[in-house]
């Protein structure tokens, strides 16, 4: 592995834990368009950060799939929410949605000067998006990004359970071994 490529690679931890507990400038949440936050990441997210999360949100409104928003954390560790509108209120979402709205988490993250982001693995909970998919393209954008200018040092995915670990450890092992391309742009 090239020196640039071993200093990118250095920048992306996996890890398994819980999202609501990283102390990082923002985490994500995985969103729908309306930015109603019941279940899943964004019901954890409402319980351990306070009612004040829902009501930024309910301020913003709602926002275009694929895009996202940020709104301070509560009583959540991290500085920031950013709000990936990953799907609709009760519906699925799509490999171009999660691309999207991963990109514009990372371009959010970065407009406003942040160092470190926590991703969960937007879209497999309620949506049903397949896990190997989403890692592929997850991590595809994070590379992307980062090959860029970003004030981003560190991103951070945070899987719930080892099975979403594993997976996220294979495709980013794989990507690593030929030089950060994946297939992601084929899904």
């Amino acid at each position: 592995m090239r020196e640039t490529e071993r200093a990118l690679a250095e920048k992306i931890v996996l890890l398994q834990g819980d999202l609501t507990e990283m102390d990082v400038d923002a985490i994500v949440n995985a969103a729908n368009n309306d930015l109603k936050l019941g279940g899943g990441v964004a019901g954890a997210i409402r319980r351990k950060g306070g009612e004040e999360i829902q009501r930024e949100c309910d301020r913003i409104g709602s926002i275009p799939l694929g895009t996202a928003a940020i709104t301070g954390a509560g009583r959540l560790k991290a500085r920031y929410v950013i709000h990936a509108a990953s799907m609709e209120l009760g519906g699925r979402t799509s490999a171009e949605t999660l691309r999207s709205a991963t990109a514009h988490s990372l371009r959010l993250a970065a407009q406003r000067g942040l160092k470190s982001i926590a991703f969960p693995a937007v879209g497999t909970g309620i949506a049903g998006f397949p896990m190997r998919d989403c890692a592929e393209i997850m991590l595809h954008e994070v590379v992307e990004h980062l090959k860029g200018s970003t004030p981003l040092e560190r991103v951070y995915f945070v899987l719930f359970d080892r099975e979403a670990l594993e997976t996220f450890q294979q495709v980013w092992a794989g990507m690593q071994q030929t030089g950060f391309r994946s297939t992601a742009g084929t899904l």
